[in-house]
């Protein structure tokens, strides 16, 4: 990774907040959130303490994968505003200290984007992977719309044609395989460039990158993806090194050596998230079954299959990037889910602000916004047995009409609200100092204020079962309990100092460690 330059200084410090803008703020009356929204609402997150904030797709769209199909990359959509309202958006959050990210969709783009219309009529034209044959190759191939002879493949719902970035493999039975270094690949890859750069000079502080692992096809171990991203980042440390990626690709090991500067642990990438937050009750319950999680609250879980592949990626990255680990996002579960409710998540938060990773928060998830099921179809949200919507609901500000989040009629909301009497919203709590709001807005300021508790100091664990017991460089000791249970255990060696931040958690001068259930603390080590 010498080639690579260190990712730019203000990564490292970074508390990120994912902004869903169908459902965020709604400043027009329409029922869908929109920038304006966003700019209105950045008092509050100034005031939380995030730094960084990533807004999901706002490109125009017909929005039949709620915006995750761009028909224009240059354009914001109307339903969120204009160009204009965005560079706005982010002069204003930069005088407030806040970056901001947009969604990049590299891997594919809608069905009625120009360029797609055009190679639809051109059978000259490489920009999407083509079969010039009578029938389809397999199921997953989409008839063309166009004047050309043949099938496309999507890579995700068939309004998503695939960009064509080459094949990893050959394939003498399947002509359409070009190599990456094909004419198409080489334009897509140079289109990829120009619409970052025309965001870079906008001030835009990067892009989260959807499907990042998927852009080279039959890549089975991406070292092809992997030279795909590492040519990007050149350009990048080379043109805009103050800029970063942060990845849909869910293997930080591979992604973050490839080039990317930070990569999520994922839902739908093995267990090593699930096993921490889990999603069986929820978005893709009976997807994944009922395996516990360690953050559940009947205390039957492990942190083995989390910490193995933290450590494992770790080594694999050796500092030149980062993990990201989210509450939650658009696609799986919030961290109040079925049987976890919000008096149970707040050692969720203190284990991911004081974790070496890079947190991302999923809005509402610091007030305790919970999933819902049993929601309706919004454009795409259901895949299958795959219910997403239920994350996506609209941002619970206060206890006026729809929460506070629109002024529309309750049946034209982008998507129905939380009917719960006692939901959560930003105004109760930010008038109560022991409210889910308060200690997450307070472990924030923790992490800024004693920086070997971010991603600055190496971490060391002490116990791995309940309590979960950490070590931060040689200042800093947490203690975790997400169970319903009282737990207890005693360290050797180790002399805890006074807290810094506690719920629920004691230690004593013999070493033993007391936490009742649902609670967490941070203590200074002694010298």
């Amino acid at each position: 990774m010498a080639d690579i330059q260190p990712p730019p200084a203000w990564l490292a410090d970074a508390v990120m907040y994912q902004i869903y803008p169908q459902t965020y703020a709604d400043t027009d009356g329409d029922g869908i959130g929109d920038l304006p929204g966003v700019l209105h609402r950045l008092e509050y997150l100034e005031w939380l303490g995030v730094d960084t904030v990533w807004l999901s797709p706002l490109f125009a769209s017909p929005f039949a994968d709620a915006g995750y199909d761009v028909s224009d990359y240059r354009t914001v959509a109307p339903r969120y505003g204009t160009n204009h309202d965005l560079a706005t958006l982010v002069e204003e959050a930069r005088s407030r200290g806040i970056r901001v990210m947009l969604d990049l969709v590299a891997g594919h783009t809608s069905d009625q984007h120009a360029w797609f219309r055009a190679s639809a009529d051109d059978p000259g034209d490489d920009r999407y992977i083509w079969a010039d044959t009578t029938e389809a190759p397999s199921p997953a191939w989409v008839p063309s719309p166009g004047t050309r002879p043949g099938y496309y493949l999507p890579n995700f719902y068939p309004v998503q044609p695939a960009l064509n970035f080459g094949y990893a493999r050959p394939d003498p039975a399947e002509p359409w395989r070009q190599p990456v270094d094909a004419p198409g690949p080489r334009a897509n890859r140079a289109a990829l460039r120009e619409i970052m750069a025309y965001w870079f000079d906008r001030g835009v502080a990067g892009f989260r990158v959807d499907m990042a692992f998927s852009l080279v096809k039959d890549d089975p171990d991406r070292s092809a993806t992997a030279a795909l991203w590492r040519e990007t980042r050149a350009w990048m440390d080379e043109t805009y090194p103050d800029r970063a990626l942060l990845s849909e690709w869910g293997d930080p090991k591979t992604s973050v050596p490839a080039g990317i500067h930070a990569d999520f642990f994922l839902h739908f990438v093995g267990r090593p998230l699930r096993s921490l937050w889990g999603n069986a009750q929820g978005s893709h319950n009976p997807v994944w079954g009922e395996d516990p999680c360690f953050f559940g609250p009947d205390g039957d879980g492990s942190m083995r299959e989390f910490l193995e592949a933290w450590r494992e990626a770790d080594t694999a990255i050796a500092g030149a990037g980062y993990v990201a680990l989210p509450t939650a996002n658009h696609d799986f579960s919030r961290l109040v889910c079925g049987t976890r409710t919000r008096d149970m998540v707040a050692p969720a938060f203190a284990f991911q602000l004081t974790w070496p990773s890079l947190p991302v928060i999923y809005y509402g998830d610091e007030i305790g916004m919970r999933y819902l099921p049993g929601l309706p179809s919004k454009e795409g949200s259901q895949l299958g047995d795959e219910a997403r919507q239920g994350s996506r609901t609209p941002m619970q500000w206060d206890d006026g009409p729809n929460a506070g989040f629109s002024t529309a009629a309750e049946e034209d909301l982008y998507l129905p609200l939380d009917p719960a009497v006692d939901r959560p919203s930003v105004a109760a709590q930010r008038a109560d100092d022991t409210s889910l709001l308060h200690q997450v807005r307070a472990l924030i300021r923790l992490r800024r204020e004693h920086r070997e508790l971010g991603t600055h100091g190496p971490v060391e664990v002490l116990n791995s079962g309940y309590p979960l017991v950490y070590t931060r460089g040689d200042s800093y000791l947490v203690a975790v309990n997400p169970s319903g249970r009282p737990e207890t255990c005693t360290l050797r060696d180790v002399t805890v100092g006074p807290a810094l931040l506690a719920r629920g958690v004691e230690a004593h001068p013999d070493g033993t460690i007391t936490t009742e259930p649902f609670s967490y603390g941070v203590f200074r080590l002694a010298p």
